[in-house]
């Protein structure tokens, strides 16, 4: 079913009367997420070029929409314990990894964190092991032995994803200087949330990066929360993209939920890399939509989430996959038509991943080190 958002095709936040004062403050920085959202909307002329790509258009959709669908079809299996591995559903911040994905070719290399279902997907990865690899399968990416957060496929570019907060961010670091020690034109991207940036190695990333010109993009998907923290209690600056000033980087901040807004911005940053220009930061404003692990937090009562009722409304009327759906359908772009025979298919396909995980075997306990490092 499609389900279509009240937002403007740009993501702009409606001001109405119900939007009072006490809940503004509920919000985490709305004013200066609302000036964000404006700021990112600036360069009119270059959102055309991508309105008028058809093709570009549906592919972001299609892609956002096969990770959302993916996501949520997880949330049974999870809440029946099927799954064990701890899963950190990345619902409502698609727009993120596939307006970054579709911009870098099959070679380019990105590096996740414990949230990287999306990224994964939006970079190639196989949706039939991922969700194998979840299930804890041999048939699974990391053949059943890394679960949710250890998820890779080097033939498409994913060197690694692991749950170790700010983990994979020297490492990407690494396959940067190696891409401009070989001149091979590679652009690393290392998504990382808010939280890392309570990490030094993140600085020391920076300053290295800067010293050589690496290119390499620092993706930091900032949900407002770290954890279960809200960012306002662990930063006195929220604006996270001013870290990489005192670098010289190239920094942006802005709309992570609008995929035209984020298509665009690291198409930029990516042109820039290769140029040999880099690096770049990118803070993208977003908002997870469940819990930080698992569907919920768990909360007794009705309500299963720690953060106030009414600032999840507010993220949910910006859910990103409704904001480009609504767009596809205005715009005469898709019918709804299209858009369900696109949902039909991915449901189809995610189900045929499933049944292959529930079918696959798991990893022989005799072969428990058959993978281990020597």
């Amino acid at each position: 079913m499609i389900i279509q958002s009240n937002i403007g095709s740009f993501g702009y936040i409606k001001k109405d009367n119900t939007c009072k004062t006490d809940i503004i403050d509920a919000y985490q920085f709305v004013n200066i997420i609302e000036d964000v959202f404006l700021r990112s909307h600036i360069k009119f002329y270059e959102m055309m070029k991508i309105k008028r790509n058809k093709d570009l258009l549906l592919k972001l959709h299609k892609t956002m929409l096969r990770i959302r669908l993916a996501e949520e079809s997880l949330v049974e299996p999870i809440q029946q314990g099927i799954v064990k591995t701890p899963a950190h559903l990345y619902t409502g911040e698609e727009a993120i990894a596939a307006g970054v994905c579709a911009n870098l070719t099959k070679k380019d290399y990105i590096f996740g964190n414990h949230r990287s279902h999306g990224h994964y997907l939006a970079k190639g990865g196989s949706l039939k092991k991922m969700i194998a690899e979840i299930f804890c399968k041999e048939t699974g990416c990391s053949k059943g032995r890394g679960g949710s957060m250890h998820l890779i496929d080097p033939e498409n570019g994913v060197l690694g994803i692991v749950p170790i907060v700010a983990g994979t961010i020297s490492l990407a670091l690494g396959a940067s200087l190696a891409s401009k020690i070989r001149k091979d034109n590679r652009v690393t991207v290392s998504f990382f949330g808010d939280g890392a940036t309570g990490e030094g190695v993140l600085y020391e990333a920076m300053n290295f990066a800067a010293l050589r010109k690496l290119p390499i993009i620092f993706a930091c998907e900032n949900n407002l929360y770290s954890t279960h923290l809200p960012i306002k209690e662990i930063r006195v600056n929220p604006n996270i993209s001013e870290t990489a000033i005192p670098f010289g980087i190239k920094s942006y901040q802005i709309d992570g939920n609008d995929v035209l807004i984020t298509s665009n911005t690291a198409k930029e940053a990516v042109d820039y890399c290769r140029n040999g220009e880099g690096p770049v930061f990118i803070e993208f404003l977003t908002y997870r939509l469940r819990g930080h692990v698992g569907p919920d937090d768990n909360i007794q009562g009705t309500h299963t989430d720690i953060r106030p009722k009414e600032e999840i409304e507010f993220w949910q009327s910006k859910d990103p996959t409704h904001q480009i759906e609504k767009y596809l359908l205005e715009e005469k772009i898709s019918s709804i038509e299209e858009l369900e025979l696109v949902y039909n298919q991915l449901n189809s396909e995610i189900a045929e991943a499933i049944k292959f995980a529930k079918e696959s075997n798991f990893p022989n306990p005799k072969e428990v080190l058959k993978y281990v490092y020597k």
